[in-house]
């Protein structure tokens, strides 16, 4: 008789005890949610940063400041008909071929996936290259990767909208 006592109350104990169980499980995937979702806000806060710098960087001709941003083997769209290598863009820059007299940044939206960062935005400038005036809107999206705890553009690419302000 005693047994039967035992096992009654292990098997009603058993189904609390998963209750409780599960309580506690779930509260491990919260914590580990909110700590990337900081982290990631974080990262979206450093990024926008670093896209402000950069323009800040370019409009003053601070190739040193913009080199850092930009993975070495970056690669930009929209200046010409060819994509543009980190160092022909740095060189344009320092030479003055390409100028920024100023610059607005509007829109910026950041999209983390891991060590991988997606950043789309618009800008309004007052710019040239090669002697023709170039300013206007321009939407652009800007992709990061973090190499060694460092993050980078590796790829940039820019449209001007005609008509748009």
């Amino acid at each position: 008789m005693m047994k039967r006592i035992v096992l009654v109350i292990l098997f009603a104990a058993l189904p609390v005890s998963l209750v409780f169980a599960q309580a506690g499980a779930d509260k491990a995937p919260a914590k580990a949610l909110a700590g990337k979702a900081a982290a990631t806000g974080e990262i979206q806060q450093q990024l926008v940063k670093m896209e402000n710098d950069w323009a800040a960087a370019a409009s003053k001709k601070d190739v040193d400041t913009v080199s850092g941003m930009l993975a070495n083997d970056w690669i930009g769209i929209g200046m010409g008909p060819d994509p543009t290598t980190k160092a022909q863009y740095l060189a344009d820059y320092k030479s003055g071929v390409a100028k920024i007299d100023s610059i607005t940044l509007s829109n910026m939206k950041v999209r983390v996936f891991g060590n991988t960062a997606v950043v789309t935005g618009a800008d309004d400038e007052k710019s040239s290259y090669k002697g023709k005036d170039t300013s206007g809107h321009y939407v652009w999206t800007d992709v990061f990767v973090n190499r060694g705890g460092k993050w980078q553009a590796a790829a940039s690419q820019f449209t001007q909208i005609s008509g748009a302000k």
